[in-house]
């Protein structure tokens, strides 16, 4: 599947080509805060995920085949070689590539989420409230949020989906999301990553707090480092942008190659 993407290049041919790909719910503008940084030094690829987005919907929704669809993307654009930057599911999906086009993957970005199979269900109220939304047949944004308001708390949280939100109707497909979210949650270890990766996690997240996560990136990444923005939760790129960045820019400087 070719992705709908954003492909801003760089006017030096030989910069490098860096992918930014969202987590669950989101689309292509998500990581903007990131990869806007890197324009005026790399060709910069934003992609919407298979079921987000403009990309097209399928049923089907496994990290195999979202990282197919990912370098069928890449292929398209005749991107030979380029670095990952993913967040949650969209982490989990770069850390699948190593696996099916580790050869070609030159630097590996995962911001808040580990290579396990998470067992908490994080999205329950999301899915009640997107269905509620879906069901309603409303025609603007205010109806929405006032729908939604009845199962999330957190404005930041509606204000995040409401950007998949159009013309009455959700960009991602809720359906296809809901029926396949054990696999969104699940992970089947990988054969270890032996080049050096960077994962970074906000302070107050769940994602990335237990041990056993820690020695999960360690098994799988055997080189990687795991930095830590204090304060800031799962969406630690929006939360605490300028943290992010540095980090970021103290790995991506650095040629691992």
């Amino acid at each position: 599947m070719i992705l709908n993407y954003q492909f801003h290049q760089n006017e030096q041919q030989t910069a490098k080509t860096l992918v930014f790909v969202h987590g669950l719910f989101g689309s292509l503008s998500n990581l903007g805060m990131l990869a806007r940084h890197y324009y005026a030094s790399h060709h910069v690829l934003q992609v919407d995920v298979r079921n987000h987005g403009l990309s097209a919907h399928s049923d089907a929704m496994t990290y195999e085949l979202m990282a197919a669809d990912l370098i069928d993307t890449l292929d398209e654009l005749n991107i030979e070689h380029f670095s990952l930057i993913g967040h949650s599911m969209g982490g989990k999906l770069v850390m699948k590539v190593t696996e099916v086009a580790g050869n070609r993957l030159e630097q590996l970005v995962v911001l808040d989420i580990t290579p396990i199979a998470y067992k908490e269900n994080h999205h329950e109220q999301i899915f009640k409230a997107l269905f509620s939304v879906q069901k309603a047949d409303i025609e603007n944004r205010q109806q929405a949020i006032e729908i939604m308001r009845e199962y999330l708390k957190e404005e930041m949280v509606i204000q995040f989906l409401l950007k998949s939100f159009s013309k009455g109707k959700w960009l991602f497909n809720v359906d296809a999301l809901y029926q396949n979210y054990a696999q969104i949650l699940s992970w089947e270890n990988i054969k270890t990553w032996q080049k050096p990766a960077l994962f970074i996690r906000g302070g107050k997240s769940p994602y990335v707090e237990k041990l056993e996560y820690m020695d999960a990136i360690q098994s799988q990444f055997s080189q990687a480092q795991i930095q830590t923005v204090a304060d800031a939760g799962h969406w630690l790129h929006a939360e605490k942008t300028s943290e992010v960045l540095e980090i970021m820019n103290q790995y991506l400087d650095h040629d691992c190659n």
